[in-house]
């Protein structure tokens, strides 16, 4: 919670004014108990009816300067802890964002969605009721002691008796207390990524008659998540009743020796009804010790989970002094480049040499590394040895956001956000008009398609493009990149589920235009990289030949094996033919 109070310091006035508010309304309420006092010893008791509407006017007086004092402190405080609320998830996203790919590749949706929404919210109600509220009683529970040893310092002391106790058993408490959340927060995770993933994947589960199944997955996860609320329950059933039974026990010694001290003449009424309303304003902030150590055991718990993502560096990041290219032609080279993923060589000493504006298909098995390769291009992995270069620079000494600029990619999972087809494709270039992005479906071959739907470039498809073909969504993820006019277009297996026809006529747009960016496709079709100006085939991440079409097919190596299993019905076909 240290690191949570820095953004505090960043709302001094929103700190300051409702603290002073709430300082006067404590000092403002402490006059109530002595204003009892003097009602009923001079008033009542004592008969001077003269001070009745005076000490009665002090009551509507006070009343209404506490209402006044709680409304602005009430407001300010939430705001504060709205805006801390709206900078943490701020800070936090934006640091997500700055994490490499490979952080996400063992990181799960639901913890992060839980970290950003669960977690920052105990925090936001920590610092609106739990912290303030502890001060708050705090301040009454030092301001009344002090109050009460003026009054009769022997039957504080004796009030005061079960005080200890009662905080060792707040500290207990909240040690036990915070072990709970954590692992009921753990558990929270767990179950929000079933239910995400499941609702995500809720067609595949109803194409496999799995909904039992998953059902019974879910309510296990349930249970455990019910257990480990019970055990939380457990831990307050057994430390609550202790400090409401001491608290009670010093109202009870309050009330018995008080009356002692009346009817020995050694204490008035008067005292004994202020003591009353002073001793309540110790014995609040205990009976409330259990439930605010709840709620910040609650926020530290929850606040150490997003700084745990916080304190996680970027792996990949700009070095002190990086090279600012507004421009990129698109040379790239790969020297003796090896890249290593999860302590495993998934490339080996790579080297390559393309030209600007030039096309290079990539081939090879699944798992042979193509996707790794031109993920070493964006800096969205490290090469591990060697080195990657754009236009003559290392793409390590290149700053990040100039790189990734010029690079435009589709890649295999398909991903379409919940909007209209328009503002899909808007977010591969800002500023962009509809001519443009009717110009990116044109190439993309996906106006086809769009101009036939009821609401055209309005159109709002579903998440992940719920609703469109495999083919109608790869179409609108490359006329998105295609709209960036970037310097290096990367596809990647982006036209797999495009038919031979519409893949040739999007090839061929993509040849066609005026400024060529350097390309890179994978693919596995001979159709889709037959054209390429050089085909480079990769085997256990190694190149295993390079070169063109013809080329290739000369050295009758591995290219010309898929070749020849492609094509063998046409082979075929052609022969019967020459027979006849």
């Amino acid at each position: 919670m240290k690191r949570i109070f820095k953004y505090v310091c960043n709302y001094k006035a929103l700190v300051i004014i409702p603290s002073i508010a709430m300082t006067l309304a404590i000092l403002l309420d402490m006059f109530n108990p002595y204003l009892q006092k003097a009602i009923t010893d001079k008033v009542f008791i004592g008969g001077n009816q003269q001070l009745l509407w005076p000490i009665l006017w002090g009551f509507i007086g006070i009343t209404i300067s506490r209402a006044i004092l709680g409304y602005a402190k009430e407001y300010l405080f939430d705001v504060l802890s709205a805006k801390i609320s709206i900078d943490i998830k701020k800070d936090l996203f934006d640091h997500i964002q700055s994490l490499p790919f490979g952080y996400f590749d063992n990181m799960n949706t639901g913890e992060l969605m839980s970290r950003i929404g669960e977690d920052v919210d105990n925090v936001w109600k920590s610092i609106s009721f739990g912290v303030r509220l502890f001060i708050e009683n705090m301040i009454y529970f030092i301001t009344a002691s002090l109050i009460l040893l003026f009054l009769d310092w022997r039957l504080t002391l004796i009030c005061l008796v079960a005080m200890p106790p009662i905080a060792i058993l707040a500290l207990k408490f909240e040690k036990k207390i915070g072990e709970s959340y954590s692992k009921l927060s753990d558990q929270g995770v767990i179950l929000n990524t079933a239910a995400q993933e499941n609702i995500s994947g809720v067609r595949l589960v109803k194409a496999f008659a799995r909904e039992k199944y998953e059902i019974m997955k879910f309510l296990r996860l349930n249970q455990e998540n019910y257990n480990l609320s019970m055990e939380q329950n457990k831990i307050m059933a057994t430390y609550f009743p202790p400090i409401e039974f001491l608290t009670n026990v010093s109202i009870l010694l309050l009330v018995v020796l008080g009356g002692v001290f009346v009817m020995g003449d050694t204490m008035s009424i008067g005292t004994l009804v202020a003591f009353s309303g002073y001793i309540w304003m110790l014995v609040w902030p205990m009976r409330m010790l259990g439930w605010l150590t709840n709620i910040i055991a609650q926020a530290n718990a929850s606040a150490e989970k997003i700084m745990n993502i916080m304190d996680i560096e970027p792996e990949i990041k700009n070095n002190e002094t990086p090279i600012s290219l507004p421009e990129i032609k698109g040379d790239i080279e790969f020297k003796n480049v090896s890249f290593k993923y999860k302590d495993e060589y998934v490339l080996k000493n790579i080297n390559m040499k393309i030209k600007a504006g030039s096309t290079v298909a990539l081939m090879g098995t699944t798992g042979s590394g193509k996707s790794s390769i031109i993920n070493l291009i964006g800096r969205y992995y490290e090469a591990t040895d060697g080195s990657v270069l754009v236009d003559g620079h290392n793409v390590k000494d290149i700053d990040l956001k100039d790189l990734r600029s010029k690079i435009a990619v589709v890649s295999q999972d398909t991903f379409l956000f919940s909007a209209s087809i328009e503002e899909n494709i808007y977010f591969g270039k800002e500023a962009s008009s509809l001519e443009e992005i009717k110009e990116a479906c044109k190439l993309s071959c996906a106006d086809e398609f769009i101009e036939a739907l009821d609401g055209k470039y309005n159109t709002v498809i579903g998440e992940r493009g719920i609703g469109l073909s495999g083919g109608q969504k790869q179409r609108l993820s490359i006329a998105r990149a295609l709209i960036r006019e970037s310097s290096i277009l990367i596809l990647d297996d982006a036209t797999s589920a495009l038919d031979m026809e519409t893949e040739y006529k999007l090839l061929k747009n993509l040849n066609d235009r005026h400024k060529n960016a350097t390309t890179f496709i994978i693919a596995h079709r001979i159709s889709a990289v037959k054209n390429a100006d050089q085909i480079v085939y990769i085997e256990n991440g190694r190149v295993a030949e390079s070169g063109t079409h013809e080329e290739l097919l000369e050295s009758k190596g591995k290219y010309y094996e898929i070749y020849r299993e492609q094509f063998k019905n046409f082979d075929a076909l052609t022969s019967n033919k020459e027979v006849v």
